[in-house]
Formats: C-alpha cells, sequence, structure tokens
C-alpha cells in the first residue's frame, strides 16, 4: 500500500527477544516440532524469507515493547519509559 503513495521502505527490522523464534524464522525446513505453529508466524517467516523483514535479537530487560504489554516492577518500568524518550514533570 506504501508504494501506491510512492513511500519506499527498506527492510523493516523486528526486535524479538525470543530466539527460538529467530531461529525458526530463518530456517525455511519445517520440522514436526513446528508444525503446531500458527499461521501467523508462517507469514512473519514468508517476509524474513522475501526481505522485507528481519528479526534481530534483543535483550529481554531492553525489549521497549514490554511496557505496553506487561506489568513491571518500578525499576524495570522507569528504564523502558526513559528508552522510549518519555520523561516526568513534577508540578
Amino acid at each position: 500500500m506504501l508504494e501506491e503513495y510512492n513511500v519506499r521502505q527498506g527492510v523493516m527490522t523486528l526486535y524479538c527477544d525470543n530466539m527460538s523464534v529467530i531461529s525458526i524464522s530463518k530456517n525455511s525446513v519445517q520440522h514436526s516440532r513446528t508444525k503446531h505453529i500458527d499461521i501467523r508466524h508462517h507469514f512473519i517467516r514468508e517476509l524474513v524469507e522475501d526481505k522485507v523483514n528481519t528479526l534481530e535479537h534483543v535483550n529481554t530487560d531492553k525489549q521497549l515493547a514490554d511496557i505496553f504489554t506487561k506489568a513491571l516492577d518500578t525499576a524495570q518500568f522507569e528504564s523502558l519509559r526513559s528508552s522510549l524518550g518519555i520523561c516526568v514533570i513534577d508540578k
């Protein structure tokens, strides 16, 4: 759809903290242990094969998406919040 608006985009990098998922996305051979995986994961593997997306490893404590999806302790929340560039202004 972006191409219809003349927007060119390179390879999109998705940061993932699960090394197994990254390995499955790079291995085009489907093993008996991976046949239960949801269709959306096969879709991501196809995008990686077509060089539309890449998956890169990020340590769990640096996974920015966790601030939106998990209950975090105060230290981890504040660390991720500062990584996003969000600051607290005391009044």
